[in-house]
């Protein structure tokens, strides 16, 4: 008895894990091998600034495989930036690319148009960041 369900078992099971890896690679799906790495993004917490009619203060962090990138983007405030861990590569239109490692600091001031990424070669990255932006905006819009 055990032998005949335990072969049924493992029967439904193989069949189960081919109709899944079937599904995983349809015609208009990546394989998940080949999709870009992405950056995820944390809001920890959120602000008004006292005194400050329609400002808040934002806390964040940034966690960044290796080859993740935040893509060009403005905040509708400035950032201050702490980088966690890894070494990132900091571009700002309009100037040289920063090399960012564990312990350096940087900053975006309010419509600077920025990009953040963990080279395909590193260990990846987090950052922590506090943004002061105009309430009830987007913290990031993206910018071509």
């Amino acid at each position: 008895m055990w032998n005949h369900n335990r072969s049924y078992v493992v029967a439904l099971a193989a069949l189960t894990t081919l109709a899944m890896s079937a599904v995983g690679t349809a015609k208009d799906e990546q394989p998940a091998a080949t999709q870009e790495p992405q950056a995820k993004r944390t809001i920890i917490e959120r602000h008004d600034q006292a005194g400050v009619p329609g400002k808040e203060i934002v806390l964040g962090t940034a966690e960044f495989p290796p080859g993740a990138v935040i893509g060009w983007h403005v905040h509708a405030g400035d950032e201050a930036g702490y980088v966690v861990r890894g070494t990132l590569v900091l571009k700002t239109r309009g100037q040289p690319d920063r090399t960012l490692k564990g312990g350096d600091t940087f900053f975006n001031a309010k419509g600077a148009v920025h990009s953040l990424m963990a080279t395909p070669d590193s260990d990846g990255g987090a950052v922590f960041s506090t943004w002061v932006v105009d309430k009830d905006k987007p913290l990031a819009e993206p910018v071509k």
